[in-house]
This record gives structure tokens, sequence and C-alpha cells, in this order.
């Protein structure tokens, strides 16, 4: 796992990839600007609790809350925007380590739409449920990476098999290797909260992923199904 990361991350200066890192810090910017914006219009406009002291804290603290806030949910959004350019970024993972590979058109359009948006509606739906664990102190990260290393983790494997695995072989590599990939979706929320560092992770996380994918399918223990392209 952590030689699929150094990959990738040795992978950023090559020049087919650099359009793509551009595009992640711009959706990574834009993201946090989105989500400071609607996160600090609600915490003003709204009541976020009907508990009078947690309301009024909010309300004291308010730039602090939004942007506890704002970090909070950072990783699941900025996440789902990888699938408006992860097909051009495997690409260029497979042409450098794996130029042994059919070219793939990757995973239908309607596919993609309705992966992203199931995950996205799962990330959200599961970070919001989280929020009352914040006032938890010390257990809160463990919730917090643990529920989103497994969400991220199978997001980003799932999109990037399926470009060259049907579903239900997808389904089963990724059972196949899920405490793996809990650990490495672990890994990507915690990267994804680090500033400056969050800006590159849509692409790093991709590329780890489809280091990982090719080593796992290339197991016999582990290998559902022949390529699919």
């Amino acid at each position: 796992m952590i030689k699929a990361f150094v990959k990738a991350v040795q992978q950023l200066g090559d020049p087919g990839i650099r359009k793509y890192i551009l595009l992640s810090l711009f959706s990574a910017i834009v993201v946090f600007i989105a989500l400071w914006s609607a996160i600090g219009y609600l915490l003003t406009e709204t009541a976020v609790s009907d508990i009078g002291w947690v309301e009024s804290t909010v309300d004291v603290l308010g730039g602090l809350a939004t942007l506890v806030l704002t970090w909070f949910m950072f990783p699941a959004t900025v996440s789902v925007l990888i699938g408006l350019f992860l097909d051009q970024v495997a690409n260029c993972v497979e042409k450098r380590h794996y130029p042994q590979l059919e070219k793939t058109d990757g995973a239908p359009v309607g596919e993609q739409i309705m992966l992203t948006a199931k995950f996205f509606a799962i990330l959200i739906g599961l970070n919001i449920l989280m929020l009352p664990f914040l006032f938890l102190g010390p257990i809160f990260p463990f919730v917090f990476y643990g529920v989103n290393g497994y969400l991220l983790g199978r997001e980003y494997f799932e999109l990037v098999a399926a470009r060259r695995m049907p579903g239900e072989a997808v389904t089963q590599l990724r059972k196949a290797r899920q405490g793996r990939l809990i650990l490495v979706g672990a890994g990507i929320a915690f990267l994804l909260t680090v500033p400056i560092v969050n800006l590159l992770m849509p692409v790093v996380a991709t590329a780890t992923m489809v280091h990982l994918f090719e080593k796992w399918r290339g197991d016999p223990a582990t290998m559902p199904a022949k390529t699919s392209v």
C-alpha cells in the first residue's frame, strides 16, 4: 500500500498529469469556498440544535464553527468531484506503469453518474449523522476516519475498478480486500483534512488505487474475472 502511494506521488511531476493536478487544485478550492459560504449561511440563518447551550455555543464561536464544519464535510464533498476526471488520471497512470494494458473507454457515463450520485448521498448523509460525535472529544477522530475510511476506500476502488471489470467482479474483489481498503481509505480521509496536501489528494488517491487494483486483480487468490475492455 505504501509502495502504491509513493508511486502515485512520484508521478505528480509527469507532464500528462499536470493539468489534472490543476483541476484538482481548482476543484478543492471551489469546494472549500462553497462549503464555507453555505455552512456559514446556515449557521447564521438557522438553528442547528434545539439544545440551548449548543445553539449558543455555535453562535458565539461563529467563524470557528464554520471552519470546523467545513473541514468536517470537505473530504466527502471534494471526493465526489474526482469522477469528473478519474478516467483521465487513471489513463496517465496506466500509460506509464502498465503499458501492456489495452486502452479502455472506462465505465459507461451513466454508470459513473449513478456510482458518483450514490456515494455522494451516502457520504453526505453519514457525515451529517456523525455530527453529534463532535461533542465526544477524543472519540470523534476514530469515528470520522473509520467511517470515511470505509466509504472513500470503497468509492475510489469501485470507480477505478469499474473501468476494467463488470460490477459483480468489482464487488467480489473489493470484499476480498476490504480490510486493506478501509486502511487506504482512512489514509485518504486523513490527508484530505491536511491543509495544502488535501488539494492534491484527489489525483494521488486515484493513482494509488490504480496501482492497488492492478496488483490485487493479478493475485490468483482474489482475481474474480478477466479484464473487461
